[in-house]
């Protein structure tokens, strides 16, 4: 088994995340991180882990895999997910998802239709490429009608997008900011934080100790980092090829260096050997 240089987990790993926050005697992470982002009106109490794979009504419903199921204590139904890398039909990958907690509400016999809030929460690693000069890092989405009224209050969509979130241990302000921190940067750290010393993260911290783990945990783990690391390096690839692309064309458009360094990321070195 090879060495883990790093003293915590990476919460975006599929093992991470389920580690932290997908085990009954962590799930007060879990009801803590949701609470920061739930409307006042629908704050977790209590919550239980239900199947994360959804019985459909056929075998490709079957296949319909979450990273967490979870039914609040007002049975509101919470699909948590952590997404790494962009995939095309991602919008259409969650409506679908959500469908599943809907359908699985019906009644036999006599049935009002009266459905439990249903929210989809997705912890995504990217930006939309519609947002990519949007500075909201954190988005609701919900039905409304053609005058922006909410058309239906209890089917929401819940997505934070990573990468814009930028501020250091000494910004943090509030503890949706702390959450945010930890999922950017725990598996760098080397020790709790100042601003992090809430009985929550301290908890947190303890259950994200690698050197607390058992053999077994740890060869989970590092299979799961491989796979995460894998994919970064794919989109990495590819982001940096399309950077090329762009900053040959504006080479060839006679633009400067500065301004192609400003689109493309690229450093000087880099666009003038192209």
């Amino acid at each position: 088994m090879s060495e883990l240089l790093e003293k915590y987990i990476n919460p975006l790993t599929d093992y991470g995340f389920k580690k932290l926050f997908g085990t009954e005697p962590n799930k007060d992470l879990l009801i803590d991180f949701l609470n920061q982002i739930l409307p006042e009106e629908h704050q977790i109490k209590d919550l239980q882990y239900s199947r994360n794979e959804q019985v459909g009504q056929n075998e490709s419903d079957r296949k319909a895999i979450f990273d967490l199921y979870c039914i609040g204590a007002a049975n509101e139904r919470f699909i948590v997910e952590v997404q790494k890398a962009k995939q095309n039909y991602f919008k259409d990958r969650s409506i679908y998802y959500a469908s599943f907690p809907i359908q699985e509400q019906a009644k036999k016999g006599d049935w009002t239709y009266k459905l439990d809030p249903v929210y989809t929460v997705g912890i995504l690693d990217f930006v939309f490429d519609d947002h990519q000069d949007d500075r909201e890092l954190l988005h609701y989405v919900e039905l409304k009608d053609q005058n922006c009224k909410v058309f239906y209050d209890k089917l929401k969509f819940i997505y934070i997008e990573l990468p814009k979130f930028q501020k250091k241990e000494e910004e943090l302000e509030n503890k949706f900011d702390k959450w945010l921190f930890v999922f950017r940067h725990l598996s760098r750290l080397t020790d709790r934080p100042a601003k992090l010393q809430d009985r929550i993260f301290k908890k947190l911290f303890q259950s994200a100790e690698i050197a607390r783990f058992t053999q077994e945990e740890r060869a989970a783990y590092e299979e799961s980092l491989k796979y995460y690391r894998d994919i970064k390096n794919v989109v990495d690839t590819s982001k940096e090829e399309r950077s090329i692309e762009i900053a040959r064309a504006m080479k060839r458009n006679g633009e400067s260096v500065e301004k192609i360094k400003q689109y493309t990321n690229l450093s000087e070195e880099q666009i003038r050997e192209l």
